[in-house]
């Protein structure tokens, strides 16, 4: 069951991270520097949002390596880094300090990430890659399915920040969907009773994000590959504005 919430009124703002990632797929696409991720940046700086996260993979099949400086330089919201589990991610992000880094599970033939990471069964890799950047100051958070196992396992490796994954969320129907609410929402919950953040992120979109808004404890959601498509025809800045008024509505 989750934990009584305070009123709409004192429950604290929803943060919105904008995922830039597929400014930079459309760019490579075809080569040169047109559209530009740290154009994107900007413009979500501008319009209010609270964070830019970029997932430089292995592949480097949208983020490049040059990008993450130059988004870091060209404003001042905080910078969630996701990443895989490698030394050759680890190294970087030690190298950049971003805000924040989000270890997420990598495949290279995935179009985009499918699920969350398994802290619970690699907790001996994890933790010192936790323990590395954390003792450099960046915030260490975890990209995980919401169950309570995975929770466990993030509160062992001492993540002060877990992003429940909503994929399956996303993809339901009817009570299939109802289902996977509640499991966010009681592990929102739980993650919040132990001292640990909750956020939340993947597939979300103005249809289905007020639910998932509306669940109290979490403090920020990270949405990136719908508001990257309706900004192709509203602009980038429509297309954050009206999730952040879907998301305030719903607190």
């Amino acid at each position: 069951m989750t934990q009584s919430s305070p009123p709409p009124h004192l429950r604290p703002r929803l943060r919105l991270g904008v995922n830039i990632d597929h400014v930079a797929t459309i760019r490579n696409a075809r080569g040169g520097d047109h559209p530009d991720p740290v154009r994107a940046a900007q413009i979500v700086a501008e319009v209010g949002g609270d964070g830019i996260t970029a997932h430089l993979r292995e592949d480097r099949r949208h983020i490049r390596d040059e990008d993450i400086a130059r988004i870091q330089a060209a404003t001042n919201l905080p910078l969630n880094f996701e990443m895989a589990a490698t030394e050759e991610m680890v190294a970087f992000a030690l190298k950049h300090k971003p805000h924040a880094a989000c270890i997420v599970p990598e495949r290279r033939e995935e179009r985009t990430t499918e699920g969350g990471l398994d802290a619970a069964g690699q907790h001996n890799r994890l933790a010192p890659i936790v323990s590395r950047l954390a003792d450099a100051g960046i915030r260490v958070s975890l990209f995980i399915a919401p169950e309570p196992r995975q929770i466990e396992a993030a509160m062992k490796l001492g993540a002060p920040v877990v992003e429940l994954h909503t994929g399956e969320y996303a993809h339901a129907e009817g009570e299939a969907r109802a289902v996977e609410l509640r499991r966010i929402a009681d592990m929102a919950a739980l993650a919040a009773k132990n001292g640990i953040e909750p956020h939340a992120g993947h597939g979300l979109t103005y249809d289905n994000v007020s639910a998932i808004a509306a669940i109290p404890q979490l403090a920020e959601l990270n949405i990136g590959h719908y508001l990257i498509g309706e900004a192709i025809f509203t602009g980038l800045a429509p297309a954050v504005l009206k999730m952040r008024e879907l998301m305030d509505a719903a607190r």
